[in-house]
């Protein structure tokens, strides 16, 4: 079972754009914001992991993104310190929710740090982004809080401006990922660890297949990236596709919505 955190959309609209999947005039639908969000509740739920809610504000509208909130591991909790201006009130709602829920250690990252969107736990090690959003010292901060060494991976790619939108972890030695997202070095370095990956088409990655959520054996993802579906399934996992359209206007979809709790 798979513990998660999650944001009801009611808030929900594109306002400004601070990625290329914004466009503030183009309009939103909250109301189907919201249906899609609750049936990829209600799926965790059915696929039977646990899911907790953390309330919405007024005036965010980009908290449904939950797991750009904070990266948990071994019940301890770094949450975010966001890049742009739009979202940094965002992170006293997820300090008050961690410190309310009986966590060892609860703190905001001194660098620049957006979560999950760009640290990802893969087994023994977290594999994490810069480039666009977190602060590469954000890298050894986290390794420092959480214990674990860090593989540092270098985007390079607006489209991909999270690690989450480019590379999915699917169990403790698998990922998928798109290489043309990331630099030359850091590419090498993801050859090496995982010889063995699924390589994402580049129609699949603009698909926002990559963001995808896996409990090792079930992979949620975007419906349109069919050829990821395709390949998940001769790899032996359950791909299960889902409709986000609406919230990807805002440059987010399965994973984004989904902030993992390991306790």
């Amino acid at each position: 079972m798979r513990h998660y955190l999650m944001v009801r959309p009611a808030y929900f609209d594109v306002e400004y754009s601070i990625n290329p999947w914004m466009d503030p005039g183009k309009p939103t639908d909250t109301e189907l914001a919201i249906a899609q969000w609750e049936w990829l509740r209600d799926l965790y739920i059915e696929l039977g992991h646990r899911v907790e809610l953390l309330d919405p504000e007024p005036g965010l509208p980009d908290m449904v993104y939950a797991a750009n909130g904070a990266t948990v591991v071994n019940g301890r909790a770094l949450v975010a310190r966001f890049h742009h201006r739009f979202r940094r009130q965002e992170s006293a709602a997820y300090l008050n929710w961690f410190t309310g829920h009986d966590y060892r250690e609860v703190r905001q990252a001194r660098w620049h740090n957006e979560g999950e969107g760009d640290f990802l736990v893969a087994g023994s090690r977290i594999l994490a982004g810069s480039g666009f959003r977190t602060d590469s010292r954000a890298h050894q901060e986290t390794a420092e809080f959480f214990g674990v060494p860090v593989v540092g991976l270098t985007l390079t790619d607006p489209r991909y401006y999270h690690l989450d939108t480019a590379l999915t972890v699917l169990d403790e030695d698998t990922i998928m990922y798109f290489p043309e997202a990331f630099t030359e070095e850091s590419r090498r370095r993801l050859e090496q660890l995982y010889p063995d990956a699924v390589i994402a088409s580049a129609a699949d990655a603009a698909a926002f297949g990559l963001n995808a959520v896996s409990d090792g054996r079930h992979v949620v993802l975007p419906q349109a990236a069919t050829g990821l579906i395709t390949r998940l399934r001769e790899r032996g996992f359950e791909p299960i596709g889902a409709d986000l359209s609406e919230l990807l206007k805002g440059g987010g979809s399965v994973k984004c919505c989904t902030l993992e709790l390991r306790s």
